[in-house]
């Protein structure tokens, strides 16, 4: 079921629906009164109910998103309301979430949403703990995505945890996309997360890292490439990006380790040296510091994308 009004994302309705749809399931189209809506884009979108016509259980509502900064549809938020003890599985894509979240669904669960509202959903919602970094995140029964296309990736995580890998993979193929991106991946490269430094000395010191993740990153070596004492370039760091040095080439590393694991054929102590980890032993220590995972667990998890 997917619960829709006026205004709704076009690509946030179909990107899920259509992953779900070749699944096999039975998507049906509910707004609040049973009319017709239009997209954000003009296009009308026939509807097969009203929400409050709904007899049964439901097994998955999922809640497109709106333009950001908009207003809720209240009419939405008190049909869902209605049907909460009935839902199975709520699912909400981009700006869904602020849905779910006037819904009370969210209170007391993490949660995303479109990177560009993760700090209003937060402001808005305190008691949601907001994950801004994620691409999907479930908790318990309610299941969140990130903008556009990581509604495909969550809706493909669903499919997944029903029907299993091989008819994801099956569907990501025809799709021309991943099997699906692991939720807790970044919805932004961190070299692109952390934007344009106002330094030059900064901005060249982030790109010679990223150039060569193997190279000599140590502070002293840092310091010396952007011509700055390490002193200075530390509090340069904490100022424009909000981390230490450290914390930023441990990221950017462990992002490039996990694309080439779950990319590539070769060896973790291939993968873990041209990150510049120096050892397997040093990659796993890290993986399980950021991730929770040993790198072989993280490969054997997602490296169906690379099927």
């Amino acid at each position: 079921m997917v619960a829709v009004a006026d205004g709704v994302v076009l690509l946030d309705l179909a990107g899920p629906v259509q992953v779900l749809q070749w699944a096999g399931h039975r998507i049906r189209f509910a707004s609040p009164d049973g009319r017709p809506v239009r997209t954000e884009v003009g296009l009308q979108i026939g509807i097969d109910c009203a929400l409050g016509d709904v007899a049964g259980p439901i097994e998955t509502l999922i809640v497109p998103g709106y333009a950001p900064g908009g207003e809720v549809p209240a009419e939405l938020v008190t049909a869902i309301t209605a049907l909460r003890g009935r839902v199975r599985q709520f699912a909400s894509v981009c700006t869904g979430a602020f849905v779910l979240a006037e819904a009370g669904l969210l209170d007391g669960r993490r949660a995303t949403t479109h990177w560009a509202a993760c700090a209003d959903l937060a402001a808005r919602f305190p008691a949601v703990r907001v994950d801004p970094d994620a691409l999907y995140v479930r908790d318990g029964s309610v299941v969140t995505s990130a903008g556009v296309t990581a509604g495909i990736d969550m809706a493909l995580s669903l499919v997944e945890a029903e029907h299993g890998a091989e008819t994801a993979a099956r569907i990501a193929k025809y799709l021309v996309v991943f099997l699906h991106r692991p939720g807790g991946q970044s919805q932004f490269s961190v070299r692109t997360s952390v934007g344009t430094p106002r330094t030059e000395a900064l901005r060249r010191v982030l790109d010679a890292v990223v150039a060569d993740l193997s190279a000599d990153h140590r502070l002293a070596a840092l310091a010396a490439r952007a011509a700055l004492s390490p002193r200075h370039l530390t509090r340069l760091f904490r100022r424009e990006l909000g981390m230490s040095p450290g914390q930023y080439i441990e990221r950017v590393r462990v992002e490039a380790a996990q694309a080439q694991l779950t990319s590539t054929g070769d060896g973790v102590a291939t993968i873990a040296r041209r990150c510049g980890f120096g050892s397997e032993e040093s990659m796993r220590r890290v993986f399980q510091k950021a991730l929770g995972v040993a790198p072989s667990d993280y490969r054997q998890r997602f490296g169906t994308a690379t099927a």
